[in-house]
C-alpha cells in the first residue's frame, strides 16, 4: 500500500515584528506570523479507507518556534485524494534577541528574506478487519522555506524543498 503526502504550497499573509516585552515584562522583539500551509493527501489502498492525524505543524527560524497550527483530523476513503489547508499562525512571539537578524535588510526600512523550516508528522490508521488488523503509518516532513517580505498573499511552491522521512 502507498500513502502519497504531498505538501503543495505555503502563503504568507503577514509577517510583522515589533517591539515588545515577554510575560516577565523584559523588553524584545515580537513576531506575529500567519501563513496557510495546502497539502495533498492521496490513499492509493483499493480495501480500505485511512484515519489522518497529524502532529502540529510548526515554522521555525532558528531553533525559534514562530508560528504553529493544527490540521484537522479526516478520513481518507480508499482510492481517493483530498487537499486541505492548514493554518500556520503564531500571535506575538518573544525572539529574545533574533530581531535584529530578521529586520537587517537590504536597505533602509526594508527586510531581507527570512529562511525559515516547516515540520510536521502525518500519522494514518487503517481498520482492514474491523479492529482486528489496525496497520499504522507515519511520514515525518521537514520544508525548506524561504519568506520574502515582497511577496506576501502569493504561495510559495513546497514542491523541491521538502524531504520526506
Amino acid at each position: 500500500m502507498v500513502l502519497l503526502i504531498i505538501l503543495q504550497s505555503i502563503t504568507f499573509e503577514n509577517f510583522i515584528i515589533q517591539a515588545g516585552t515577554d510575560a516577565s515584562l523584559v523588553p524584545t522583539d515580537m513576531a506575529t506570523t500567519n501563513s496557510t500551509v495546502k497539502l495533498t493527501y492521496r490513499n492509493t489502498g483499493t480495501f480500505f479507507g485511512i484515519h489522518v492525524t497529524a502532529d502540529p505543524f510548526t515554522l521555525s527560524y532558528s531553533q525559534l518556534t514562530l508560528a504553529s497550527g493544527d490540521l484537522n483530523k479526516f478520513y481518507q476513503a480508499r482510492s481517493s485524494r483530498r487537499t486541505v489547508s492548514v493554518g500556520v499562525m503564531g500571535n506575538k512571539v518573544p525572539l529574545y534577541g533574533g530581531g535584529p537578524t530578521l529586520t537587517a535588510g537590504k536597505g533602509s526600512g526594508s527586510m531581507a528574506p527570512v529562511p525559515m523550516i516547516l515540520r510536521t508528522t502525518v500519522h494514518s490508521r487503517a481498520y482492514v478487519l474491523g479492529a482486528l488488523v489496525k496497520p499504522k503509518f507515519t511520514r515525518a516532513i521537514e520544508c525548506k522555506v524561504l519568506m520574502n517580505p515582497a511577496k506576501l498573499n502569493k504561495p510559495i511552491s513546497l514542491d523541491k524543498s521538502c524531504i520526506y522521512l
